[in-house]
């Protein structure tokens, strides 16, 4: 018989009604697989063992009184550190934050404690979750389950690593930049960035990336992504642009095939060859399921984000710290000096950065009038050193610290949705990922199109070896 710590969600589900299964006996195998594999990884670094198997007991006996309170009932996640989780520090991978207990759940994480989800803990990101890769001064380095001398990417690189390692078949993340698409496309995993809001958000730490950051899942395959991701939406009046996203999600659906778009380079920004070439085998077999594929240009001026990106962050850093300044006297001091960089960044020069933001927003709805998908890689490179922010060189070319991450910040900018996809992995056998990008609200529409695509080239039979 199959592990149960392999077995995909919707599987679980399935076994939990016909009682081949229960919740309980996964969450003792989660914890089993835990202790096994994250002493090489460190993925998880806040457990609630007594915690997660008594709300996994409690599963077990609604499923055996015929009682379950949601699709969802049952199948274990984890929370990445940087969002707020009652009865266990969220520390955001600083010191500044060792021992922050704000006593409630982020929305995402008390719905899915409503809908009878056993939480296992918590996962690994990098100091203020604002990095690419993942290691920070109180939990250290996260490895890839794939090669654990290598990142699993960032922010949300316990995130991916436990789900990709089998430590839990799922986990609820957060993306401000890529965090969810790229850590998924460099572990092999599916990884969605919501369109904004279509995930309330409640009881969050100061945000230093303006409205950008979205909450969303990981998962091993796309059925997974979706069930999660269904079992969390829905608005909230606390989050008024979540009535937005919900309107968008509600419209009609476009009909017969799909437009789409292959944008394989951004502004020449450097691609690795391996990603490139894997990226192209998919956009083929996209082509082949009778969709309209063209390949061309991004039609929106995302290179102003290339300059402005830091600019934000080093703003949001600033705010936080003038509005907790006992954290900014714990920070490390890369990020003190990140925050007096934005203190010195003038007000003209923000109020230019949210015109483009709202500019950028009119734009690409009218580029979506035009195309349904726009697919591009999900990271332009394999994954680097673990201990390491960024890869210096792509293709022979030397690059900045988001040389690799060019693909994904403007999706966040526009309030768009980004699916992460698994395609081909390298000749040394790590994972390439692809990126589906769609309308406004067209959440549902990814999806599809990516179980589509998995049917096609199916994954989830590939497991690291750890």
């Amino acid at each position: 018989m199959t592990e149960l710590w392999k077995l995909p969600a919707v599987e679980l589900a399935r076994r939990y009604r016909d009682g081949s299964a229960t919740p309980m006996a996964v969450a003792q195998a989660c914890l089993a697989r835990l202790d096994a594999v994250n002493p090489l990884i460190n993925a998880v670094i806040a457990r609630r063992d007594k915690g997660f198997l008594a709300e996994a007991a409690a599963a077990t006996r609604r499923f055996e009184q015929g009682t379950p309170l949601s699709a969802v009932d049952g199948i274990p996640v984890t929370v990445k550190d940087s969002l707020y989780l009652a009865g266990l520090p969220t520390t955001c991978g600083t010191s500044a934050l060792r021992d922050h207990r704000p006593g409630h759940d982020e929305l995402a994480a008390a719905r899915a404690r409503t809908a009878g989800m056993p939480i296992l803990g918590k996962t690994n990101v990098p100091e203020f979750a604002n990095d690419g890769y993942t290691a920070n001064p109180l939990f250290g380095v996260t490895g890839n389950p794939w090669a654990p001398a290598l990142t699993p990417g960032g922010s949300s690189g316990g995130a991916v690593a436990a789900v990709a390692a089998g430590i839990a078949p799922l986990a609820i993340a957060q993306d401000g930049g890529g965090s969810i698409r790229r850590p998924a496309s460099h572990t092999g995993l599916v990884g969605l960035k919501p369109s904004l809001s279509a995930w309330p958000r409640e009881h969050t730490l100061p945000g230093l990336l303006l409205d950008f950051d979205v909450i969303g899942p990981v998962a091993r395959t796309v059925a997974d992504a979706h069930l999660l991701f269904d079992a969390l939406r829905g608005p909230a009046a606390i989050d008024r642009s979540s009535l937005a996203a919900a309107w968008a999600a509600a419209q009609p659906r476009p009909a017969g095939p799909l437009r789409v778009l292959y944008v394989e380079r951004l502004n020449g920004n450097p691609l690795d060859r391996q990603i490139a070439a894997s990226v192209a085998a998919a956009i083929d077999r996209i082509a082949t399921l009778g969709h309209h594929v063209e390949t061309g240009e991004l039609p929106l001026p995302v290179g102003f984000l290339v300059e402005a990106w830091p600019q934000i962050g080093q703003v949001g850093l600033a705010a936080m710290f003038d509005r907790h300044p006992e954290w900014e006297a714990q920070a490390s001091p890369r990020y003190r000096e990140l925050a007096e960089a934005g203190r010195r960044v003038p007000g003209p020069r923000v109020w230019q950065i949210v015109e483009f933001v709202r500019q950028l927003r009119h734009d690409a709805a009218v580029l979506f009038d035009r195309y349904d998908v726009i697919v591009t890689p999900a990271a332009a490179a394999l994954p680097w050193p673990a201990h390491e922010a960024y890869p210096p060189r792509i293709d022979g070319q030397e690059v900045g610290p988001r040389g690799h991450a060019v693909y994904t910040g403007w999706v966040n900018a526009a309030g768009l949705p980004g699916l992460a996809l698994p395609c081909a992995p390298s000749a040394e056998g790590l994972p390439i990922g692809l990126q589906l990008i769609g309308g406004y609200g067209r959440d549902d529409l990814l999806l599809d199109l990516g179980a589509a695509c998995e049917a096609a080239a199916p994954w989830a039979h590939r497991w690291p070896v750890l």
